[in-house]
């Protein structure tokens, strides 16, 4: 599915897209999923096990900007994910064992879908090593005017930054304004819709606010090794071994001498990173209000 050149420039930069490798056809179920949601979340004024809500919220005008775990809420993400098109990818990218860790669908609607701070995944979940990455779906053509997420190539090679707030608390946010980023080098993730990125969990990566009349909804899925364990524990080992996508389970972890600071103390503001994101206090991308109208055409 995917070329050694692809296999070369994921190492050497930390990122790769795969042109068309969501269908049209199971492109419009998630759309179709996603649209149901939208609905649903007309029934809520706060924050869900399912629905993260944008400020301005409301049921007359609905603002979701994330979906948690849709591979449990709705089968065409778990189907997409085990598919044979992505394993294959997956297999030239993380070996021939990986698991299933997490998925969430951003959503980033026209003229008000919320930026994401620069930071590195590897902060939030740390593991026993680092074949560790995330699998981007654009659901929509995505572009840098709609928020495409940014990612600095070759970060995922160098350190692990401080994703700590000024109390010392876990914020899921690295202050922009540290020395050795190189954010000036980042690139836009872009595509056509069906397009599927592939980032390393260490590579420095964000998005800026939606500022065009073009939806970006991003669909993605973290996915392990197998023989990565979290640092933080495994409280389930029977969900933990239900999520292997390809391979067999194993109670043998593989060492990796890699940078890591624990997400400890736990975020002030619990939640998504949105929430977590809320306490950093450093701010690199602008987020600016736009009238319930204005936001609506």
């Amino acid at each position: 599915m995917i070329t050694q050149g692809q296999v070369s420039q994921y190492q050497d930069e930390g990122w790769l897209v795969v042109p068309d490798l969501l269908n049209d056809i199971m492109r419009q179920r998630m759309k179709d999923a996603l649209a149901q949601w939208v609905e649903q979340s007309r029934k809520v004024s706060d924050h869900t096990d399912v629905f993260d809500l944008e400020r301005g919220h409301t049921a007359a005008d609905p603002r979701l900007r994330r979906i948690k775990q849709p591979h449990k809420n709705h089968p065409v993400f778990e189907e997409f994910i085990r598919s044979k098109a992505v394993l294959e990818v997956l297999d030239a990218l993380l070996g021939p064992a990986f698991r299933l860790q997490n998925s969430k669908l951003n959503l980033k609607s026209p003229r008000f879908g919320s930026p994401v701070e620069w930071h590195q995944d590897w902060a939030f979940y740390p593991a026993t090593n680092d074949d560790i990455l995330a699998v981007g779906v654009m659901l929509d053509d995505t572009s840098l005017e709609n928020g495409a997420m940014l990612v600095v190539p070759g970060s995922h090679t160098g350190p692990t930054y401080d994703h700590h707030d000024a109390d010392g608390r876990f914020c899921g946010a690295l202050d922009p304004s540290q020395p050795g980023l190189h954010l000036d080098r980042a690139v836009p993730i872009v595509g056509k819709a069906g397009s599927v990125s592939f980032h390393h969990v260490r590579a420095i990566h964000g998005s800026a606010q939606n500022r065009s009349t073009m939806s970006r909804n991003f669909l993605l899925y973290e996915v392990c090794a197998a023989d990565a364990f979290p640092l933080m524990g495994v409280p389930d080992l029977d969900d933990f071994n239900s999520r292997l996508l390809q391979g067999e389970p194993t109670i043998v972890p593989r060492f990796r001498d890699t940078p890591v600071r624990m997400p400890l103390p736990p975020a002030l503001n619990q939640g998504s990173i949105y929430e977590n994101q809320s306490a950093s206090g450093k701010r690199f991308f602008e987020q600016v209000d736009v009238p319930q109208q204005a936001a609506s055409t």
